[in-house]
């Protein structure tokens, strides 16, 4: 399954029934806690890499991809908007990317 894969699935289960499907049930409690979910989900990913559990970790992290790709849902934020930042920031260094950012 490739990350294209899995938006394509979320955008087919975000109109399913909520009582069907945990994706629709998650969309369906709105941005908030999709954002909250994706953020205990990446608590969680912290605590495994600093466990070093690799198996857990391996697990946490699918576990992130997925609910980040529900909360961009929930916003209407396409994964493709999000895939052309990566390309615009490709050949850069991340510092120099970091230091052209407006100050805010």
């Amino acid at each position: 399954m490739t990350l294209d894969d899995l938006v394509a699935t979320i955008a087919a289960r975000a109109e399913a029934d909520p009582g069907s499907s945990w994706t629709a049930k998650l969309l369906a409690q709105g941005p908030e806690k999709c954002a909250e979910k994706f953020g205990e989900e990446a608590i969680e990913a912290v605590i495994e890499a600093v466990r070093g559990d690799s198996a857990a970790l391996t697990a946490e992290a699918a576990d992130v991809l997925f609910h980040l790709l529900v909360m961009l849902q929930s916003r209407g934020v396409a994964f493709a908007d999000v895939m052309s930042e990566l390309a615009r920031r490709q050949g850069q260094s991340g510092l120099a990317e970091k230091a052209a950012r407006p100050k805010g």
